[in-house]
């Protein structure tokens, strides 16, 4: 994939064994994110929990109350926001609230919290707007901001062919793909090679598994016996199969394996891919393609990159690891600009 190293204003494959366990398949959800469909955030920890260091040293708040790290308004900026959204002084954002710690529900089963907010929280004051979340499915997030309804989505989402087409993206994070197992397992996940005849939880028509309908291709072609696919209806059920050993592998947005080794005894990450391969790809802001409002989220995300607050933000649900050191305008128009072809790795930050 070809990213651009500037986004800045101002200066038919073969198909696996698949198990269908608790859910339908989601036709639209193609278009959607990195992340589990319709996971919910089960496993969210009690309130005992919020007080306590977990493993990486993270103290993860889980409460309603969050206190979230702000930033101060920037005029000139603010006036850059295109008329039509900025009007009722809202920046209504679309989130999914299903992978701690990305987007989940805060310890009262209501109240959407998470990295993505927080970073969803600084852009808006940025732009000197209130923000709004709307918690949405993976589904309906593509067509709601199509419709309007949602000026922008922050919810792991990762730029890919198919969502160029229609919308524009600001980069504000690596996007990586974990492979958990039980603490038991020996699994070293690296390729193809290393999933053949196993038993994989994913999220459907996630990047994940485009990944894994990818690796199977080649070990069929191999002559390999591929991986089963198992699709569970939520976050719960996919933790409880693999805890139990219905599955042997879980494949999932790298913050929210990474959270669960450091809070559970039971479980350990054993594999990263970039969620674009066997290209590289970004998390990113999303809005309505040509409207005009991701170059000024670019912009916001530079600002408070800059000022340390996007840092901190990180650090506070332990996602250093993905900085990145710029926001990037992603659009159709350069997303496939063959002199940048080279652009995606300068910006995965400290991701390995």
């Amino acid at each position: 994939m070809a990213l651009p190293t500037s986004g800045r204003r101002r200066a038919p494959a073969a198909r696996p064994a698949v198990v269908l366990l608790g859910t339908a398949l989601l036709g639209a959800a193609a278009l959607a994110g990195c992340a589990d469909p319709g996971a919910s955030a089960a496993g969210n920890p009690s309130g005992g929990a919020q007080a306590t260091a977990a493993r990486n040293g993270v103290v993860y708040n889980t409460s309603p109350d969050q206190q979230r790290i702000r930033a101060d308004k920037d005029p000139a900026l603010a006036a850059e926001v295109p008329e039509l959204i900025g009007k009722d002084g809202k920046l209504t954002v679309a989130t999914t609230a299903g992978s701690i710690p990305l987007s989940f529900h805060a310890t009262d089963d209501k109240t959407p919290i998470g990295s993505e907010l927080d970073i969803a929280q600084l852009v808006a004051d940025k732009l000197g707007l209130e923000l709004d979340v709307q918690v949405t499915s993976w589904e309906n997030w593509p067509l709601k901001t199509q419709s309007g309804d949602f000026e922008a989505v922050f919810s792991n989402v990762g730029v890919n062919k198919d969502r160029v087409k229609l919308f524009d993206f600001a980069s504000y994070r690596a996007a990586y793909m974990g492979f958990e197992a039980r603490k038991s397992a020996t699994y070293d996940i690296k390729g193809a090679d290393d999933i053949s005849g196993l038993k994989i939880s994913v999220g459907s028509g996630t990047n994940q598994e485009k990944i894994l309908l990818a690796w199977n291709k080649e070990l069929e072609a191999k002559g390999k016996a591929p991986a089963t696919l198992q699709y569970y209806s939520s976050d719960a059920d996919t933790i409880l199969a693999l805890s139990s050993g219905r599955t042997d592998l879980n494949i999932a947005p790298y913050p929210s394996t990474v959270y669960r080794e450091n809070t559970r005894d039971d479980l350990k990450v054993v594999g990263k891919v970039n969620a674009g391969w066997p290209s590289e790809t970004l998390v990113a802001a999303t809005t309505l393609r040509g409207n005009g409002l991701a170059p000024v989220i670019s912009e916001a995300l530079n600002e408070v990159i800059k000022d340390g607050s996007y840092g901190r933000v990180l650090e506070r649900w332990g996602l250093a690891e993905e900085e990145l050191p710029e926001s990037k305008t992603i659009t159709a128009e350069n997303y496939y600009a063959p002199a940048q072809a080279t652009a995606a790795p300068s910006q995965a930050g400290k991701a390995s």
